[in-house]
């Protein structure tokens, strides 16, 4: 299958040369100083300061919001597409089908050990540090939220038919309904048989895929000269919703998660050492204009193409390592996530004067887990993920209205880990993965 490398196509660098002229125009800087002036012009609308009626800074505030809905919306309209067509052509690059399945196993495993980490983490930091002692007074007052919280833990004799339901009956379904991981399994599905196939017969489905590829990247090409004002808006309406002084009063429980952040950092930086050899400095220059560009759009979804683009010219990781494990990363490896509600859980309980077991510590742990694979990529979702992870332990998911105002800043910090976790994955997988073929190009910055 070695003729199905030499197709693989170079496309995905040339589109990306807009996305890296934004970068190189500082869009990152421009992006921060949209957030720093929707703090401060939300703060004068908002009712910190009073300078108008709640009821006028609420309608003002929605509509400097509205380039950013819109950046969002566009966002999750191509989402989609694009993972199907960038895991199926990643997949279909691969060698063979046991470097393939090799390749699969150790990218899960890796991304469910490290989740699981990211959790006890977050417990543990949440312990530690005691955020909610602060706060007990107000869980009595916490109104109540109408936040999704989604479907229960299935049973044991569920279990085998929750599987089944993984492999997705008709397909459109789930795209149109948004089911991540089972679009992901589809689109593994089809890789797979394309692996299989001659080249003359796959070289035309590669082909549509390549143009659904390049679709995809031009939308994000679009969306992407929205983002400074987007993150301005965003940041306004938010401030002018709260209050800058209630956002003040949460330092203690987003210091926490940043801490958590912050670790879950500094032990991707020490693998990568240990196992790559890779000096963290040099990967954190590498990876600074994707990591920032996370952060300022709070979804691992928009940033995908340039995560792609970094893993392979700065990372020295070859395209069938890079676009099979950044989209399966963006749908299934949420460690960022997963300490975020880990410390969210431990704070409310605080609040609420709940003690947590070990046990349900470990359910906590083990939600995190299961939650976080198949949640969309998109901002916000880690909200609804919480809500069900603090019924299972016993926690009013009302709770979630205290963290609501800060939710969005925290959202912003845990996806720049997420990214920052599927980088140093593609850079791991290029290491244990074996030498590069012949027939495949040579990234720049290997």
């Amino acid at each position: 299958m070695a003729e199905n490398n030499s197709y693989y196509p170079s496309q995905l660098r040339h589109l990306n040369t807009y996305l890296s002229g934004l970068v190189k125009g500082r869009l990152w800087l421009k992006v921060l100083i949209g957030m720093f002036l929707g703090l401060v012009v939300g703060t004068l609308l908002g009712p910190s300061v009073g300078l108008v009626e709640p009821d006028t800074g609420t309608l003002i505030g929605n509509w400097l919001a509205f380039p950013g809905q819109l950046f969002l919306a566009t966002i999750q309209m191509i989402v989609i597409p694009l993972v199907i067509a960038s895991v199926v052509r990643g997949l279909a690059a691969s060698e063979n089908l046991e470097q393939l399945r090799k390749l699969g196993l150790r990218v899960t495993s890796f991304f469910v050990i490290t989740t699981a980490l990211a959790a006890a983490i977050g417990l543990w930091i949440g312990g530690l540090m005691n955020p909610g002692s602060m706060m007990k007074g107000l869980a009595t007052t916490v109104p109540a939220t109408d936040v999704t919280t989604g479907a229960a833990m299935p049973s044991v004799t569920e279990l085998p038919q929750t599987l089944i339901g993984l492999l997705p009956g008709n397909p459109l379904d789930a795209m149109v309904e948004g089911q991540m991981l089972q679009v992901v399994i589809f689109s593994v599905i089809v890789g797979i048989a394309l692996v299989t196939m001659e080249p003359k017969s796959s070289r035309p489905m590669l082909d549509l895929l390549d143009s659904l590829q390049q679709i995809c990247m031009t939308v994000v090409r679009w969306a992407m000269r929205l983002a400074p004002l987007a993150v301005f808006g965003l940041m306004a309406q938010l401030t002018a919703t709260i209050g800058f002084t209630a956002m003040l009063g949460m330092a203690s429980y987003v210091a926490t998660v940043v801490v958590g952040l912050l670790i879950m950092l500094g032990v991707y930086l020490l693998i990568l050492k240990l196992v790559a050899g890779q000096p963290p400095l040099r990967f954190l220059k590498d990876s600074r204009d994707v990591l920032l560009l996370a952060f300022s759009t709070s979804s691992s979804a928009a940033v995908m193409p340039l995560s792609i683009k970094t893993a392979e010219d700065k990372l020295g990781v070859r395209p069938s390592v890079s676009q099979f494990v950044i989209p399966l990363g963006a749908t299934i490896n949420m460690n960022g996530t997963a300490l975020y509600q880990a410390v969210a859980t431990i704070f409310l309980a605080q609040v609420y004067g709940i003690d947590l077991s070990t046990g349900s510590m470990a359910l906590v742990v083990a939600m995190a887990v299961g939650a976080s694979i198949g949640s969309p990529a998109t901002p916000g979702v880690g909200i609804v993920i919480l809500a069900m992870v603090l019924q299972t332990v016993g926690i009013p998911p009302s709770g979630i209205a205290l963290i609501m105002g800060v939710d969005r800043i925290l959202d912003m910090c845990r996806t720049a880990i997420n990214v920052t976790g599927d980088l140093v994955t593609c850079r791991l997988m290029e290491n244990w993965s074996g030498k590069r073929l012949d027939s495949e190009p040579v990234a720049q910055g290997a």
